[in-house]
């Protein structure tokens, strides 16, 4: 009878959902639980991960970079992370673990947590918190602290008419001087015009520029150098004044300071190393070489001509002149013991016109010979910039930034038999202007033609030095 019973039960059927369903409601209702807890721990990793985002790039903010104490960098991003991951749901607002590794200018900086989100089926878990964890890190490069030493060419040649119409203007204003100085496109500066003493019926050329307000490619570059010393120029950060530098200064929070320096056959200390806004003072400084006269650059204590001709441009002096006054470079950080970086501003033409001696000197293979002779020991050498001495600069780790303002292609005698060779087939890309390349850093080369603007190439170099180490990386 009961066998009966038991076999019946087993074949019936009916209301079978009840007991599937009463079966089944409890993983259900764990997975359900599961499911909501789970989902709220989640959400609390992606808000705990957006406070740790935060605080490691708070870290590594331009202001942040130049602290050196890596306990205040530890304080800044752990109140950071403190005021974005005090939530509803945890058990405890996390403490982070904060690690600064500086490296050179490189700063990383990794912030990492451990929190328990509360459970809200704790006994359905049987537990009474998730635990959730994280970590982000943040990366940036810090611009650096950096001397520059502007090199600026003084040299005859950078008595150019700055543009198609001055270079108009100019020979035309110069069309009654002596047969020397006839119809030129040079205000060349001469102490005593046509070797007599200068008059208001003898004049050099430079007097003739400036009184016909004709603008010449050293006014150009002394100029550019206003602006990017002394400005005005529009800074983004407000309540900057000053030029390009003391504007970039603000910026990337460093220190920049300048020397100015020129050079024709010599080197010229307009300023040495100060702050922008002193170097500023001295820009009025910046004139062109005065020679006695035409094929007399110089005279003896007697009046008589030292040498005689025309010469005045000395790159490699200059450049070599400027290696022995600066120091060797630092990275550039904050750290204690730590130094500027340096930088030399080459500004230039490109050709050398220097003396050399008879015996023993040397000169571009491509000059043209016989060389001119300046007395009976030496010699006058034309030549693109040997670039040994950037060479010698680089090594060292000083970066050299050039300006190529670029030589213009005459059609004079003196130039077509005696400079044309290295300005083609252009002079944009003759010798002269690859030469000035292979000294300039990678990626710190430009140049400007005539009626070009020195101001903006200048200071977009600038800025391109200034700027080529800041970066951020989350």
């Amino acid at each position: 009878m009961l066998r009966r019973v038991v076999l019946r039960f087993a074949r019936d059927r009916k209301a079978n959902i009840a007991v599937i369903f009463a079966l089944t409601m409890v993983p259900i209702v764990f997975l359900l639980g599961m499911t909501l807890d789970y989902t709220q721990a989640v959400r609390k990793r992606e808000q705990l991960n957006a406070a740790a985002d935060a605080a490691a790039i708070a870290a590594v903010r331009p202001a942040m970079l130049t602290q050196t104490d890596k306990t205040v960098v530890q304080a800044t991003a752990a109140a950071v992370f403190a005021a974005k991951a005090n939530l509803p749901g945890l058990t405890a607002t996390p403490t982070p673990t904060i690690t600064v590794t500086d490296s050179g200018l490189a700063r990383s900086i990794t912030v990492s947590y451990t929190a328990q989100s509360v459970n809200n089926f704790p006994s359905v878990l049987g537990k009474q918190t998730w635990d959730v964890s994280g970590s982000s890190t943040a990366k940036a490069s810090s611009a650096p602290n950096m001397n520059f030493y502007l090199l600026l060419d003084d040299s005859p040649s950078m008595a150019l008419a700055a543009t198609q119409a001055d270079i108009t203007n100019m020979i035309a204003a110069t069309k009654n001087q002596p047969s020397y100085a006839k119809n030129c496109s040079f205000a060349c500066h001469e102490a005593r015009p046509n070797n007599a003493t200068a008059s208001s019926t003898n004049k050099d050329n430079l007097t003739v520029a400036r009184a016909n307000n004709i603008t010449l490619r050293i006014d150009l570059v002394t100029n550019a150098v206003t602006q990017l010393l002394k400005g005005p120029w529009t800074c983004p950060q407000a309540g900057v004044t000053g030029g390009v530098m003391q504007c970039m200064s603000a910026l990337n929070n460093t220190t920049y300071k300048a020397a100015i320096y020129t050079f024709d056959y010599a080197l010229n200390t307009i300023q040495v190393l100060t702050t922008p806004d002193t170097a500023a003072t001295k820009i009025n400084n910046i004139q062109l070489l005065t020679v006695d006269h035409q094929n007399c650059p110089i005279v003896d204590s007697k009046g008589n001509c030292t040498y005689t001709t025309d010469y005045g441009t000395d790159i490699s002096g200059g450049l070599t002149g400027v290696n022995t006054v600066m120091p060797a470079p630092g990275t550039g950080t904050n750290q204690a013991g730590d130094t500027p970086q340096e930088v030399v501003f080459l500004v230039t033409d490109g050709v050398e016109d220097k003396l050399i001696p008879k015996t023993g000197g040397s000169c571009d293979p491509n000059a043209t010979y016989a060389l001119p002779t300046a007395n009976s020991t030496t010699l006058r050498c034309q030549q693109p910039l040997d670039t040994t001495v950037c060479t010698t600069i680089k090594n060292r780790g000083i970066r050299i930034a050039v300006l190529y303002t670029e030589y213009l292609q005459l059609s004079d005698s003196w130039y077509t038999s005696r400079i044309s060779q290295f300005n083609n087939p252009s002079s944009s890309t003759g010798t002269i202007a690859t030469r000035l390349q292979s000294c300039a850093s990678p990626g710190l080369y430009a140049s400007v033609q005539t009626g070009g603007d020195i101001s903006a190439a200048l200071t977009n170099l600038f800025i391109k030095v200034a700027s080529s180490t800041a970066s951020l990386v989350q």
